[in-house]
């Protein structure tokens, strides 16, 4: 396997693996509620920015889409097989 094709699946793996930001971000504002942390609230203000919440959607979207493309090709390719 190729080390850029061996990458790019680790990589999709991570974002596939980590919770959404809004999920942590849900998770840190019932924490800041509790005990009103500093670095929880720094936290919390990080993942609530903008910004950093379309990466995280755009990047997430990214991997679901290639590894629909993957196994539409593979499907193609075992119906290939099939019909030959």
């Amino acid at each position: 396997m190729d080390e850029a094709i061996a990458s790019a699946e680790r990589w999709r793996g991570q974002v596939r693996a980590r919770g959404s930001i809004e999920q942590d971000r849900e998770v840190l504002a019932r924490l800041i509620e509790y005990d009103h942390d500093p670095f929880e609230t720094e936290l919390y203000e990080s993942f609530s920015d903008p910004q950093n919440r379309l990466v995280d959607r755009a990047e997430r979207s990214y991997a679901g889409q290639y590894d629909r493309r993957l196994r539409r090709l593979r499907e193609r390719a075992r119906h290939a097989e099939v019909d030959e």
